[in-house]
């Protein structure tokens, strides 16, 4: 195992931190330089009420109090998961880098004002789009949605102020576990867990490939 500098043994791509958070930013920068096409997008796990799992990719839009953040409709499928069981899990894929994060915890909703705040700063077709589109809605035919965009565009002219849809807002995914995996030849690959604890410290141990 070659550049090894972490306490356990590993690469020294892992670092010697006492919590995730400082490792994740640190993993997220270097995917930032190598990846060809959204460093951050990630895999959403939801669970519905039913316990059917389902799974779809998302894109990062901030960190907030340690937690990860992701906007979407309300009225979407994942959102109807995580307001019926407030546990998700996510997953980062940096090909290039060949590491792998995987975060599980507890969501909560953004508030009001970091929705708005965040909203502003989309694009003009992105905001449009949040308006037009009945995520997950099923629909006849592609023109529908083509004459919802065309009634919003006209509602809110570009360069007007969009103001946020009700039904758009955001979530935090507060972790209580993160894991990193590290790529090596013959499946001998490198992981390493953090753990919350009961008194609001992580614990960290090493996990077999």
């Amino acid at each position: 195992m070659a550049n090894t500098s972490n306490l356990y043994g590993l690469s020294k791509a892992f670092g010697n931190e006492d919590t995730p958070i400082p490792l994740f930013k640190a993993w997220l920068a270097e995917a930032k330089v190598t990846e060809i096409n959204d460093p951050t997008a990630f895999a959403l796990a939801t669970v519905d009420v039913t316990g059917q799992p389902s799974v779809r990719m998302l894109l990062l839009k901030g960190m907030k109090e340690n937690g990860f953040v992701f906007y979407t409709n309300m009225n979407s499928r994942k959102a109807d998961d995580l307001q019926a069981n407030q546990r998700a899990s996510i997953c980062f894929h940096w090909k290039s880098l060949q590491r792998q994060i995987r975060v599980s915890g507890n969501v909560s909703k953004v508030s009001e004002k970091e929705a708005d705040a965040y909203f502003k700063t989309r694009d003009y077709g992105s905001q449009i789009g949040a308006w037009a589109s009945l995520q997950s809605s099923s629909m006849e035919q592609r023109s529908e949605f083509d004459e919802r965009l065309f009634n919003f565009k006209t509602k809110f002219p570009e360069g007007s102020i969009v103001p946020r849809p009700p039904h758009w807002s955001g979530w935090v995914l507060l972790p209580n576990e993160v894991e990193f995996w590290l790529s090596a030849p013959a499946r001998l690959h490198e992981r390493l867990i953090y753990k919350s604890q009961t008194d609001g410290a992580w614990g960290q141990c090493l996990l077999y490939p």
